[in-house]
């Protein structure tokens, strides 16, 4: 078995590839945040992960957050929600997940702070922007986020914004995709030139395992990286 076929391996060649686009970008390699994608892989798969020093994973699914959590408890684990969440799971997020990063709609973010209200707790979140015009793709359109940010800011005092989200058009041209980074990027200046009281917008998560480069390169502060890290993922045949 080679290097780059054990976890140990593939997580210090992601670790370099951060450095060198953070060297080629002119930025130090601490300015961007690896988020490992444990989505669809199994507990065994986390440990080994854990044993490696990672302690916060992101998934898809509240329910696979859930049964992770469960299994895990006691560890100190963080668990962020990247994939699209909707309003009738607000409340298993409200209680499990330590942060949401697919905040793209009022009443999604109305059914979290109700649910957080319940729970006695606040929860960091991402506002999920879409920058392609794929249909497959989640977010809110770019010229609504403005008046989302100051409902959340007057309105739901449980959710605490911490910067934008977005997934990249799927296409070979790096353009393209480039360009949906970019354009989360001036979204985020823009916004923070209005001075939005109580809404900070420190980070940028963009990229992922095909394209964390180009995002590193467009100012993206965190990568959310699955297979380059656990290797390829294995689906159940659909029934």
């Amino acid at each position: 078995m080679t290097t780059e076929d054990t976890m140990a391996g593939r997580l210090a060649q992601i670790q370099q590839r951060i450095a060198d686009a953070c060297t080629r970008a002119g930025r130090p390699p601490g300015d961007v945040v690896l988020l490992p994608v444990s989505k669809t892989f199994d507990v065994d798969a986390i440990r080994e992960a854990m044993a490696l020093g990672l302690s916060r994973f992101g998934e898809n699914k509240t329910q696979e957050i859930r049964q992770k959590a469960a299994a895990l408890a006691g560890q100190g684990l963080q668990w962020v929600l990247i994939g699209h969440l909707q309003t009738n799971k607000a409340r298993d997020a409200a209680r499990d997940a330590t942060e949401v990063q697919s905040l793209d709609r009022p009443d999604l973010a109305e059914a979290l702070h109700r649910r957080l209200q319940n729970e006695g707790r606040t929860l960091d979140v991402l506002v999920q922007v879409k920058t392609s015009s794929e249909p497959s793709k989640f977010g809110m359109a770019a010229e609504h986020v403005p008046a989302f940010l100051r409902l959340i800011a007057t309105e739901y005092p449980t959710l605490h914004v911490k910067g934008l989200m977005t997934l990249a058009v799927n296409s070979p041209d790096p353009e393209q995709v480039r360009a949906c980074f970019r354009a989360l990027r001036e979204l985020r200046d823009r916004l923070r030139a209005e001075n939005i009281p109580g809404i900070t917008l420190d980070r940028l998560s963009m990229g992922m395992s095909g394209d964390f480069e180009l995002a590193i390169e467009e100012g993206s502060t965190e990568v959310r990286i699955g297979t380059a890290i656990f290797g390829a993922r294995t689906y159940p045949d659909p029934q």
